[in-house]
């Protein structure tokens, strides 16, 4: 039997008691339990709003040490009280042998592992480990920091082998240098190939770490269950702006409640399902377009800050001319007509042109 053979044969879908099966799920609450009132005010305000599973961070891994590293293991009695006081599922990340004991003995429904965890197969296979005899629990997996289709199945896989048959996969985006409009970039065609592969694996998606920004967290989420996502994991805070880790990408309750109750849900897949691919190809393109301008307008800011240097005029004709000649080749090579690239050529030389122009006056006497 293969391993796909062997992933596909027994996973049981993400049902929990309490929750609407017929709905996307949804698991919302902090980034980090910060403080028992922090978590208990969060988890109340989640649960007066119809959310019925929390998640809080425990053990935070940060990228730099000295930073919030979460408060261990006396968070795990606040969530217990969550539990306690809501009748909320609790959630949270673990990412070692430790963890793992820790959240199930205190009783926490759904682990979650890291992205940074799950690119690593020695750490899962001493999750996997820690977790033979614990069948019943949910686990949800990350997508690796990378884009590896297989790292993220084999990361899985190993999980399964250890008896675990509650699987799903969460899709956070991927790392990538520089600056750009998501935090991690989707790369949707990665969880398209993971669903067409294991289609009965569940498929959450993370807005919060994919945006980076709580005003992406709506137009994500809309994507994602648009594409088939089965939920969502959504950070919230009961004050976000004092949020001790990743502030810019939670919400409030009260905002989450009104992202939620402003999604669609499509009733009609079948009849759309690949247009709306189709038309988020088309959205992936266009992030990168405007991501390749960003990186050509910042260069033309370096030549102009040259230019002022060495007291050079901004337009050398002669370049222009050359360029607009190579790019209308280019173009018909590519199966494009070349007045169309001279077009968009000629607005993305103005734009440049203004750039260097800005610089050149910039502290100018």
């Amino acid at each position: 039997m293969t391993d796909r053979q062997q992933l596909l044969q027994d996973i049981k879908p993400l049902s929990f008691d309490g929750v609407n099966p017929d709905k996307p799920l949804v698991i919302a609450g902090p980034c980090s339990a910060e403080s028992e009132s922090q978590v208990l005010d969060t988890a109340k305000s989640l649960a007066k709003n119809g959310i019925k599973i929390f998640r809080a961070g425990i053990w935070k891994p940060r990228t730099k040490p000295g930073g919030f590293e979460g408060v261990g293991i006396k968070g795990l009695l606040w969530l217990q009280e969550v539990k306690k006081e809501t009748g909320m599922l609790t959630a949270t990340e673990v990412a070692n042998h430790e963890h793992v004991i820790a959240a199930l003995d205190s009783g926490v429904d759904i682990l979650w592992i890291g992205a940074r965890t799950s690119a690593n197969p020695f750490a899962m296979q001493e999750i996997a480990d820690a977790l033979k005899g614990h069948n019943d629990v949910t686990v949800l997996v990350k997508n690796p920091v990378n884009p590896d289709i297989e790292l993220w199945i084999g990361a899985m896989l190993r999980i399964y082998n250890a008896g675990v048959r509650r699987i799903g996969a969460i899709h956070r985006g991927f790392s990538t240098y520089g600056k750009h409009l998501f935090r991690n970039e989707p790369q949707w065609h990665i969880p398209i190939e993971l669903h067409r592969r294991i289609p009965n694996l569940p498929i959450l998606c993370d807005p919060s770490h994919m945006g980076g920004k709580r005003e992406l967290i709506g137009p994500i989420s809309q994507q994602a269950l648009d594409m088939g996502f089965n939920g969502l994991i959504i950070e919230s805070h009961c004050n976000p702006d004092c949020a001790l880790s990743d502030a810019k990408q939670q919400v409030t309750p009260d905002s989450l409640n009104l992202i939620i109750n402003t999604l669609v849900l499509r009733q009609t897949k079948q009849s759309t399902e690949n247009l709306a691919l189709l038309r988020q190809h088309i959205d992936e393109c266009d992030n990168e377009l405007l991501e390749v301008l960003s990186r050509r307008m910042a260069i033309a800011r370096e030549i102009g800050q040259y230019k002022k240097e060495h007291n050079m005029q901004v337009v050398q004709a002669q370049r222009y001319s050359t360029m607009m000649s190579q790019r209308h080749n280019q173009a018909e090579e590519l199966g494009m007509s070349g007045d169309f690239i001279e077009t968009v050529m000629q607005a993305v030389h103005e734009e440049s042109v203004r750039q260097q122009i800005r610089v050149i006056n910039s502290n100018a006497l």
